[in-house]
């Protein structure tokens, strides 16, 4: 977007970002919510260690397998028809993971939520690309961070507070409603780019289209993306395994604490990476330069694992400053997405973001149950120790290794793209 906005054009993104970052929101919310009702998840459905890291997986392998389509999507039919699809598929995988009686229809509701709230971030990335000027691209990337973190603090303490006044079948059918007024709102209100929004223009968003094959094959053949994707798949997919599912049955059944203490925690690393993620955007922004950033929230990561895995805490006051290391370090990985789109032409934004996003829920659909099977391989009956949970955090301190190395790869982007912006 280079031309300037009129004040109704304006007052229309404002309401468009609204909309869709809420709808991103939720997907936060799905994301991280297992963690909070992994005790009534065991009960109702008598599900096993390994049981509930597949059930928390299944959001993330399908939400993985969905990226490159949903960046297709995003780039072919635009954001508003994207994002307003899948909350309506998200309203139906909700009220199925509701109604589950079995670990079978829980994974199935648990797959379409995947499948519908995997359009809402390259949607709102889209959506950024057109109607934001590309000079602060990597701040309106840690602005959708911070928002999409909100959801996820929701789905940790409130949610836990919530489950001691509803049932988890409750907040979950209310969640199915609150997708569905979204898929109205953003389908009645969001327009793709500023010049669909202007009085004599209608409601269509046509968009000039290519076969989607050969933009795909673009942007797979692009090297400068990978570095992003592998980096995305071992920091962000090791935050998201850790703190999205194995962190508060840790406090649980490491140091005997209840789920609402536990999941406070959890909630400070939330909280942490969404405000990290917003003044790593605006710092990127300042300097002109990505990979200091990236490279910086690599080394941090690491060494934030490596003292969880072997150096000594415990509840109090060293485990808010752990957990508020564990949200800070990594969200400078946030500029990833700044970088990758700053690598490819401007009508693959879309495809760009979804491929290296595709490396963060990989990493988190891979990480959550080799987590589990690492501790239930060595757990007497149901019980399960510290030496069992540092097994599972040696494992992401080697990933996060991994997510080092390539970062050092990636090379400088600063301001390459703002050339291939559209007139």
């Amino acid at each position: 977007m280079t031309e300037p906005l009129d004040p109704r054009q304006r007052r229309l993104r404002l309401i468009a970002f609204s909309l869709l970052a809420s709808a991103f929101m939720v997907a936060f919310f799905h994301r991280v919510a297992p963690t909070v009702i992994v005790d009534q998840l065991r009960q109702d459905l008598n599900a096993s260690a390994v049981a509930l890291g597949w059930l928390g997986a299944v959001y993330f392998y399908v939400y993985t397998a969905m990226q490159i389509p949903a960046g297709i999507m995003a780039d072919r039919y635009g954001p508003r028809l994207t994002v307003a699809g899948g909350c309506l598929v998200a309203a139906g995988g909700s009220l199925l993971f509701a109604a589950a009686g079995g670990l079978l229809a829980a994974d199935a509701g648990r797959l379409l939520v995947g499948l519908g709230v995997s359009t809402a971030f390259v949607g709102l990335m889209k959506f950024n690309a057109n109607w934001f000027d590309a000079r602060q691209y990597a701040r309106m990337a840690g602005v959708v961070i911070l928002i999409g973190n909100a959801g996820a603090v929701l789905g940790v303490s409130p949610l836990a507070r919530l489950l001691n006044w509803v049932d988890w079948r409750e907040a979950f059918v209310g969640l199915a409603l609150i997708s569905l007024l979204l898929a109205v709102a953003i389908f009645l209100v969001v327009r793709d780019r500023p010049a669909s929004a202007t009085p004599d223009h209608g409601t269509t968003d046509a968009t000039p289209r290519e076969a989607w094959w050969s933009s795909l094959a673009a942007v797979a053949g692009n090297r400068a993306l990978w570095p992003h994707f592998t980096g995305l798949f071992a920091v962000v997919g090791s935050f998201f395994a850790f703190s999205g599912l194995w962190a508060v049955p840790m406090f649980h059944d490491v140091f005997a604490l209840d789920r609402t203490s536990a999941s406070d925690y959890v909630t400070l690393s939330l909280v942490a990476f969404a405000l990290g993620s917003f003044a790593a955007g605006w710092l990127s922004d300042r300097l002109g330069r990505r990979k200091p950033v990236i490279v910086a929230a690599a080394v941090l990561s690491l060494l934030t694992y490596l003292y969880t895995w072997l150096g000594p805490w415990g509840p109090g006051a060293s485990a808010w400053w752990l957990f508020l290391a564990h949200g800070l370090c990594p969200a400078g990985m946030v500029v990833c997405y700044t970088a990758a789109k700053e690598s490819v032409s401007f009508r693959h934004t879309g495809m760009a973001i979804a491929l290296v996003n595709t490396g963060l829920f990989l990493g988190a659909a891979v990480l959550q149950p080799a987590f589990g099977w690492l501790l239930e391989s060595q757990a007497v009956g149901d019980m399960l120790q510290h030496a069992d949970y540092r097994r599972g955090l040696a494992l992401l301190c080697v990933i996060n290794l991994v997510g080092l190395a390539a970062t050092l790869l990636g090379r400088e982007t600063g301001g390459l793209g703002y050339r291939d912006d559209p007139a």
